[in-house]
């Protein structure tokens, strides 16, 4: 793992740890703090499942998934171009499976805390692991669209 995608992880990681502790600590669980009605809040919960607490109460399994999940993105890092914005997606998704792992490693369940209300539907709620995790995907997506995976051409000039 190069040096760039290993700080975006190590600062995403931390971010996480250091936000699930602070909600931790200044609520309660199942406590909410409404920060726009009808719309954002803080609400602390704690996740026994993976997304939508699918595979709920199954934490082998999701921690056996994840570390398979890390092993792929890890042979994944050096099939794509090196560039700014790669190192960024890997190190968001690296930074982020490692988050939620450790949740379910350490606890037996992940810390969840943003609680959203878009259009009169209650998304699930989620954490910091959670966004780097996405906004990653998002972006190596992108990179495939751009051709800046192990089919496009890899253009040293770009970093």
């Amino acid at each position: 793992m190069n040096r760039k995608i290993l700080i975006v992880a190590i600062c995403t990681l931390l971010i996480d740890q250091i936000s699930k502790v602070a909600v931790e600590t200044y609520l309660r669980l199942n406590e909410e703090w409404i920060i726009i009605k009808n719309f954002f809040s803080i609400h602390y919960i704690n996740n026994y499942g993976a997304a939508w607490s699918i595979l709920n109460n199954k934490i082998s399994l999701i921690i056996l998934i994840s570390i398979l999940a890390l092993i792929i993105i890890y042979r994944f890092m050096y099939l794509f171009q090196e560039n700014k914005r790669n190192n960024i997606a890997f190190g968001l998704i690296v930074g982020g499976l490692v988050g939620n792992l450790m949740d379910r490693w350490l606890f037996g369940y992940v810390r969840d805390f943003f609680d959203f209300q878009i259009f009169q539907y209650d998304y699930p709620i989620f954490n910091i692991a959670d966004i780097g995790i996405v906004i990653g995907v998002i972006l190596l997506f992108y990179a495939v669209w751009k051709g800046e995976d192990h089919r496009g051409k890899h253009n040293s000039n770009e970093k």
